[in-house]
């Protein structure tokens, strides 16, 4: 049997699913899903369930494209269908690599899918765009990106609360981004009774990006709180059972980001047992979910990396001198790093070493990052992941002008990464210096980008 029969078999003959736990866009009688949707949710957990790192996504894209086809029926619950398998698409997308391909078929969901299913494409699409490094201002709607001249929702987004509260929050992080922290204070207000009930209609990712905010603007007590929930919220939570996220706003995107935002956070607070835990969990589920060589590893490992140069700080350690048998252990264990899935013994071993490990997490960092060299040309031109390049750089370029053999090579980097800086909130010397909990610097994975 063919993959899209076996597909379909299993969602036809299976007995009728529960429906999830979050689950607020059914459109039955009945509030359970219906035969169009329980067959889509299948195809979904079979495509997206074999399209990890090193499967290739043909054979899933082939099975997703095919059920929408099939699905374009107009009954009851064909509209819910297709919007999963189109979120799903773009996921699948996303994943591939293929981000103006995804962002592609986001605006086509928009154009065909019910309310929900618009405000996931949005969010989606918003935090590519982010991703990408492009400039938004937080006028921006879901509405923005669909027809109304042809789309009649029986239920309008802004009329749904959890809604409204995912569309503050992207608003919200949009202006955190562009250094807006009054602006993002008013969004944020918008939201943060919904967000206090993290856990209720999937909207964990709009209490991750309040978090941040908290933590962006000093308040450590309460974004200490508010990220303990959404963990607790996110552990509890079937992932494969949420259709209504999509590319860098899935749940499993969340929890990478509340893993390694707190670990950031617990840094700053000078809780560095804890926060080397919490990283190394972090540096885990990016392995484990996009591969040792994809950028977002080098994303974590920048945030590892800057943890424990703020130890080293904290613990008026200065030198960066090592046993010259650490010399040669330490690139061995971060090659072990790239491949070893064994995190919990690997890490707090590559952590016993002082500064020059430092340096290694950094070399290792923006080598999966595909840092261009600094002597290349285009630094002004299209890069990604440019924030956290400029980040990582700039914290090398700190470690090597120490050094008075390598100080060249750190003016060099120092120099690369101020003019390939290009972030609103802060400096760069901003931040590379955490002198308070005024403003810290906070790593955001989801899109790749500092605040």
């Amino acid at each position: 049997m063919n993959p899209i029969r076996s597909a379909l078999a299993r969602a036809l003959l299976s007995p009728k699913p529960r429906p999830p736990r979050a689950r607020h866009y059914a459109t039955s009688s009945t509030g359970g899903a219906t035969q169009p949707e329980s067959v889509a949710a299948e195809m979904v957990r079979y495509a997206l369930g074999g399209a990890r790192p090193g499967s290739s996504p043909d054979e899933a894209m082939r099975i997703l494209e095919q059920g929408a086809s099939n699905l374009q029926g107009g009954g009851e619950g064909c509209g819910e269908a297709v919007g999963m398998l189109m979120l799903a698409m773009s996921t699948l997308l996303y994943r591939s690599g293929r981000r103006q391909e995804a962002m592609e078929k986001l605006k086509a969901t928009n154009q065909v899918a019910p309310a929900a299913f618009r405000v996931a494409a949005w969010e989606a699409t918003m935090g590519l765009c982010m991703e990408a490094g492009q400039v938004i201002n937080t006028s921006v709607s879901p509405d923005d990106l669909v027809d109304l001249s042809i789309k009649d929702d029986n239920i309008k987004w802004s009329d749904q609360g959890h809604l409204k509260c995912r569309v503050n929050a992207i608003k919200g992080l949009i202006a955190l981004l562009n250094g807006e922290t009054e602006s993002a204070q008013l969004f944020f207000d918008g939201c943060k009774d919904l967000c206090a009930g993290v856990g209720n209609k999937q909207t964990e990712n709009a209490v991750l990006s309040y978090c941040e905010y908290l933590h962006c603007v000093g308040d450590f007590p309460l974004a200490t709180q508010m990220y303990e929930r959404v963990l607790e919220a996110l552990t509890m939570e079937d992932m494969s059972g949420n259709f209504l996220a999509t590319c860098n706003m899935v749940p499993e995107e969340v929890s990478l980001g509340a893993t390694c935002s707190y670990g950031q956070l617990l840094s700053h607070s000078g809780k560095f047992s804890e926060a080397e835990d919490y990283l190394t969990r972090a540096l885990k589920k990016a392995e484990d979910q996009f591969g040792a060589n994809h950028p977002k590893v080098g994303i974590v490992l920048t945030c590892v990396a800057r943890m424990y140069k703020l130890k080293a700080k904290a613990e008026g350690s200065s030198s960066i001198m090592v046993q010259e048998v650490s010399k040669y252990l330490i690139p061995v264990l971060l090659a072990l790093l790239s491949i070893s899935r064994n995190y919990n013994g690997l890490v707090p071993l590559i952590f016993s070493f002082n500064d020059e490990t430092i340096h290694g997490l950094y070399r290792k960092a923006l080598e999966v990052l595909r840092a261009p060299a600094i002597n290349s040309e285009g630094v002004s031109k299209q890069m990604d992941w440019r924030d956290i390049i400029s980040l990582a750089r700039g914290e090398y370029a700190e470690l090597l002008l120490i050094q008075s053999n390598r100080r060249a090579e750190g003016e060099r980097m120092k120099e690369w990464a101020e003019h390939a800086w290009r972030n609103s909130r802060l400096t760069l010397a901003q931040a590379l210096e955490f002198s308070g909990p005024s403003k810290p610097t906070v790593v955001d994975t989801r899109i790749g980008r500092v605040m």
